[in-house]
């Protein structure tokens, strides 16, 4: 997944140790899933998935940050090169990816392709069907169309009005949705009781879908509007690091245990997407905090994973599924820890090799057309 990551000397480590806990989980989620077929990891493996929904709020906040930064300097928000700046870091892995799924037969497997356009229009997530290629790109499909309105949002808000006004339009905004993804899935869940493949309802549904499943990029922009917009109360919060890690770690461990429960049920779909929205928002603040451990605590090998965690993201499903089958063909099972540790290194190795030959590049280039596009730093005056 995207985690807009950016190889700079400013990286902060809670940040990359949140977005080294989203990838890793949503391997162990998929290997579960795609591998194994069983419980290999525990309850780890089976709430994986959540690892999307860290990856979306990281995502809000991340984004949005930028944008109500540039809406607030003297410079001004670019529109065409805020799109131009997100294109180049999300489209070559995507693309190389993606022409692996339709050019290689094994790399797919026998998940059947979706037309292509779908693809590359991120529309594929609506009204996904489970068991198509490369399905888990739904979460990028959310993600770029994210990218598309948030900034357009943004701009309209900026014009509403000043202060406190503009404000409180942002803030109902923001409000509004998440009332309005509780009430789209409410709904659809009800609309879908006798279905005859209740499962796959679900995830076409409710799981893939846009409007269902933006809660935890709404937490992510609400806390870039606080910290624009409410920089004082974003500062007070900031000095509570050990009560927001500890904070977020309650939520995130009582929304966990509720889902375990019942991953499927009408209260959990209706409000367990807020409740981990609201965990993860208050990881954030913790991870952003000071005097807060996950700020604090360096993680070995956290910035690495961190860094290859969307092409990590993008490749290690098909990875696992092609070396298991090798080795269960010399007679190691899904679950025995030779199988594990293969899948899980060579995972590792894809992403590495993807971000070397692909991503790096292509955010040198950026970096390049960055700074040509900046303005000179006027002369000092003697």
């Amino acid at each position: 997944m995207d985690g807009v990551n950016t190889g700079t000397a400013s990286r902060i480590h809670g940040l990359d140790t949140l977005r080294a806990l989203a990838v890793t989980l949503v391997v162990l989620h998929h290997y579960t899933l795609f591998v194994s077929d069983a419980p290999t990891f525990g309850w780890v493996g089976t709430m994986g998935w959540a690892g999307v929904d860290l990856f979306f709020a990281l995502s809000g906040y991340l984004i949005g940050n930028q944008i109500f930064a540039a809406l607030g300097s003297a410079r001004g928000f670019g529109l065409g090169r805020f799109y131009v700046r997100r294109l180049l870091r999300t489209l070559p892995n995507f693309w190389v990816v993606l022409a692996l799924y339709a050019l290689w037969p094994a790399w797919r497997g026998d998940t059947p392709m979706l037309p292509l356009w779908q693809y590359l229009t991120f529309t594929q997530n609506i009204h996904l069907q489970p068991g198509t290629a490369f399905s888990h790109a739904w979460s990028l499909c959310i993600e770029e169309q994210f990218y598309m309105l948030l900034p357009a949002a943004a701009i309209l808000g900026a014009a509403l009005g000043q202060g406190g006004v503009r404000q409180r339009w942002a803030w109902g905004a923001l409000l509004l949705a998440v009332a309005g993804g509780m009430l789209a899935r409410a709904t659809i869940w009800q609309d879908g009781e006798n279905a005859p493949n209740r499962l796959g309802y679900y995830y076409q549904y409710i799981y893939y879908s846009s409007w269902c499943r933006a809660d935890e990029l709404l937490a992510g922009v609400a806390l870039a509007l606080l910290k624009h917009r409410a920089p004082g109360l974003w500062r007070r919060m900031l000095a509570h690091g050990a009560a927001l890690l500890a904070a977020g770690t309650a939520v995130i461990g009582a929304t966990f245990a509720w889902f375990l429960d019942d991953h499927y049920g009408y209260a959990q779909t209706v409000a367990g997407y807020p409740l981990l929205a609201l965990g993860f928002a208050l990881l954030i603040l913790a991870a952003l905090a000071p005097d807060s451990l996950l700020h604090r605590v360096r993680v070995p090998g956290a910035a690495r994973l961190a860094l290859w965690s969307y092409a990590i993201y993008l490749t290690h499903k098909s990875v696992s599924i092609l070396v298991a089958e090798r080795l269960a063909q010399a007679g190691h099972g899904p679950e025995e820890a030779l199988t594990i540790a293969a899948c899980m290194a060579a995972s590792l190795a894809a992403g590495w090799l993807l971000y070397i030959l692909v991503e790096a590049p292509f955010m040198r280039l950026r970096a390049r057309w960055d700074a040509a596009l900046s303005p000179a730093p006027a002369p000092a005056l003697r």
